[in-house]
């Protein structure tokens, strides 16, 4: 991997046995982090790329984070076909515009957006299983990388200098089994002194054999249970609902293992809902600052020898508009998917 600012990188040689025909192989990290910003707001969302070398492969295959939940509400790596900027540092969220001062304003990515790991509330660190890995670089879309972290301060820390940011482990030896992310949210609103499921759900429509391994949840304040499914449709026409995942949010927001090991494939269906309970007398939107609400269900999975799924997102209107059964769905797990 190259740095995009033209600095050396910091490479620390580790080595580590791999199962399989190829025997020991080379793992070697690399540090993305934020490089000494000075926050200049209490809710702020900052990104910082890094340029991949495109002459070569790279397979990610561990994420450690080096960043404390006192300082980062949350952190995204995205993999981007072009970043959203060419300066070193932007602002990269739309309600921190006024109070970036002069700071350029862009989407993390400029082209081909993917997330391929996120963290919050001091999640420790992710190793990928045997012989699987994001890969990056030459025969990827993914060229550069880009950090994303949500700055959520108190008044004192204000203008002092941060570095959060990840150590990626990677290889380049090639492996067979290809990673990828499935988001999966919604928009809406929860209501003053209410309790709302926020409720999304995409068929899968690419032919591929899709194996999740790992899921995460991701709300602000608001959320109690995040549950995702995989959902068949039997030959009476019923649904079977497949629990993937579930969580208490205000847990570390880690990826942990997939409950159920099953396979996703063409004409299946992967549902997520969050159940919200608000003690406010207001209502609350879905958006990007800590006092507005998220409601996100991760998906990390792998192709076997062939490339993850084009599609990276699956977003829906959210409540009012949006619910499970307003779109076919039955046999639907209500008192499971909202109980721990």
């Amino acid at each position: 991997m190259v740095g995009w600012r033209g600095l050396l990188p910091c490479w620390l040689a580790l080595w580590a046995l791999a199962a399989g025909p190829a025997g020991a192989y080379k793992l070697e990290t690399y540090s993305i982090a934020m490089p000494n910003v000075k926050p200049s707001s209490e809710e702020l969302y900052l990104c910082t790329p890094i340029k991949v070398d495109s002459q070569k492969s790279y397979y990610i295959v561990g994420f450690e984070p080096n960043a404390t939940m006192h300082t980062a509400h949350h952190m995204l790596l995205f993999g981007c076909t072009s970043p959203g900027s060419k300066l070193p540092v932007w602002n990269c969220g739309e309600m921190s515009k006024a109070s970036s001062g002069e700071m350029t304003s862009a989407s993390p990515c400029g082209s081909g957006t993917q997330i391929i790991y996120a963290w919050a509330l001091d999640a420790p660190k992710l190793e990928l299983p045997e012989d699987v890995g994001f890969q990056v670089g030459k025969d990827s879309n993914i060229k550069y990388l880009v950090l994303q972290v949500h700055y959520h301060l108190a008044p004192e820390k204000v203008g002092l200098p941060d570095s959060s940011g990840l150590f990626l482990h990677f290889t380049e030896r090639p492996l067979p089994k290809l990673a990828g992310v499935y988001l999966l949210g919604t928009s809406g609103s929860i209501g003053p002194r209410a309790t709302e499921h926020m409720e999304t759900s995409c068929q899968i429509d690419e032919g591929k054999v899709v194996h999740p391994f790992a899921y995460r949840t991701h709300t602000h304040k608001l959320g109690k249970v995040v549950s995702g499914y995989k959902v068949e449709v039997d030959k009476s026409g019923k649904n079977k609902w497949t629990l993937l995942g579930k969580r208490d949010p205000m847990t570390p927001q880690m990826f942990y293992p997939i409950e159920s090991k099953v396979t996703v494939r063409k004409g299946d269906t992967l549902a997520a809902r969050c159940t919200m309970v608000s003690d406010r007398d207001f209502t609350t939107q879905i958006g990007m600052t800590f006092n507005d609400e998220m409601c996100n269900f991760y998906i990390m999975y792998y192709v076997e020898n062939d490339k993850p799924l084009s599609s990276k997102y699956c977003f829906t209107p959210g409540p009012p508009s949006y619910y499970w059964n307003h779109v076919g769905l039955n046999n639907i797990p209500d008192r499971e998917a909202s109980l721990l």
